[in-house]
């Protein structure tokens, strides 16, 4: 069992769960991994975002990877797609971003890239967790001049920035758009980004303290991009995460716009150029309905996969798919990235905008997304494993998707992270589909209280 990496790296509160000491013997355990005792001089990138602890993360690791003979190359603040890029451009062995994503600043995390820019496998986050957690006597300490050492690296986000104006195939001229930074990573880049491309840009949560990261704003927290978008007239806004591998968007007259619309429309785009590879996307099982009734209707393949980026990636790269996310914004397009994007994304669908000559809020009409109601019902890892196998919750899920009779869908499934049972329910009938959904919600909830 996995006790340490869960779907996206390590995380926890820092300094309660997630310590510098715990930093240290990962970094130390993958320095063990990757290097040949110092011989060779092995090296690693380390970013990290805006939170108040990360720079203490950020030294702990590299002090564990110093200690088994690893050099490491600190970029300092920088979007998580970031480090996966420079990972492959430098020849680094690997690369690790310090960075809890869109969690509040109290929690941090380690994520960690091969040295061909994608995420660990499970094989190598299992062999780190057991040097860790169970002390096997994987790890070991080098001496004297293998020691590894520990630099600034200068120039690695301005080599990202590149990176990412070159992707653009369209300038952004005339185009007025309000970018909020989540008061995170993105805050370095954002605004030369899409200055350089031509955009006025309007800056949000741009302004990181350490413990403001995801406060009030970023793509958790659309409300006031929403509102000032409209106040300032411009035609999109745009909202980042805290590491920057995910967006949303706001139409120009304030409405938000989540991945499932971003995905419709860069897949719409992608198959008329002709560069929607095999002529499907890749998504999730709680993508809307609305998006699998999108690409019904114009011919594309839909690939539902389990919940969480590094599943989309993995149908992804077995089977050559280019463009795949999930609703949350995390967008992957494998032309350009090895993970989610929100920068990246951020340009393809505003040059989308701009080649189109119509406004975000009518490109959105592509698809319809249907009302989705989710309940969450507390339950232990027992009462989890009676979904997949009590007769009772199954014909309850039987009835009521033959209420839906085919206009909507249900999903029952246990929360990987937390000990609930989430019940979802879409529909194209709204008081219909909450009523069922409110229906099994009951059934399933009687039927875990007596299995007690």
């Amino acid at each position: 069992m996995r006790r340490l990496f869960g779907t996206d790296g390590v995380r926890g509160i820092a300094n309660e769960y997630l310590t510098p000491e715990l930093a240290m013997e990962i970094g130390r355990a993958l320095g063990s991994l990757i290097s040949d005792g110092g011989n060779e001089r092995t090296q690693v990138l380390i970013g990290e975002d805006t939170r108040i602890s990360s720079r203490m993360l950020s030294a702990a690791v590299a002090a564990g990877l110093s200690a088994a003979g690893v050099d490491s190359s600190l970029i300092g603040v920088a979007p998580t797609p970031a480090i996966a890029y420079l990972v492959k451009k430098y020849g680094a062995k690997a690369g690790i971003v310090i960075s809890a994503s869109h969690n509040p600043y109290k929690y941090n995390g380690i994520k960690i890239f091969g040295e061909d820019g994608f995420k660990l496998s499970d094989e190598l986050e299992e062999q780190i967790e057991g040097a860790v957690l169970e002390k096997d006597g994987g790890t070991r300490l080098i001496i004297g001049d293998k020691i590894g050492r520990i630099c600034d690296t200068v120039g690695g986000i301005e080599d990202y920035i590149d990176h990412l104006i070159s992707s653009a195939r369209t300038r952004l001229d005339g185009m007025r758009i309000v970018l909020d930074a989540a008061n995170g990573a993105t805050a370095v880049s954002a605004e030369r980004v899409f200055s350089s491309l031509g955009a006025h840009v309007i800056m949000m949560g741009d302004d990181p303290n350490g413990t403001n990261i995801n406060e009030g704003c970023g793509s958790t927290h659309t409300e006031k991009l929403c509102q000032r978008v409209v106040a300032e007239g411009a035609d999109v806004g745009v909202a980042f995460d805290g590491d920057g591998d995910r967006c949303l968007a706001v139409t120009g007259d304030g409405n938000m716009i989540d991945g499932d619309f971003i995905m419709a429309i860069l897949a719409s785009d992608m198959k008329a150029r002709g560069r929607l590879a095999h002529n499907a996307v890749v998504g999730t099982v709680m993508t809307n309905f609305g998006f699998q009734k999108f690409c019904d209707r114009i011919g594309i393949k839909f690939i539902s996969t389990a919940v969480g980026d590094r599943y989309v990636l993995e149908a992804m790269r077995r089977e050559g798919y280019v463009l795949g996310g999930e609703q949350s914004g995390h967008v992957i397009l494998r032309e350009y990235a090895t993970t989610g994007d929100g920068q990246l994304t951020a340009i393809a669908l505003l040059s989308c905008v701009k080649e189109s000559g119509k406004s975000l809020s009518e490109l959105a009409r592509v698809m319809k997304r249907y009302p989705q109601h989710i309940i969450n019902l507390e339950a232990d890892e027992k009462r989890k494993l009676s979904l997949f196998i009590d007769g009772e919750i199954k014909a309850a899920i039987r009835d009521a998707e033959a209420e839906l009779a085919g206009g909507g869908r249900i999903l029952v499934r246990p929360s990987g992270t937390e000990p609930l049972v989430r019940i979802m329910a879409e529909g194209d009938d709204e008081e219909k589909t909450v009523r069922v959904v409110n229906k099994l919600s009951d059934k399933i909830s009687l039927r875990l209280t007596e299995l007690l």
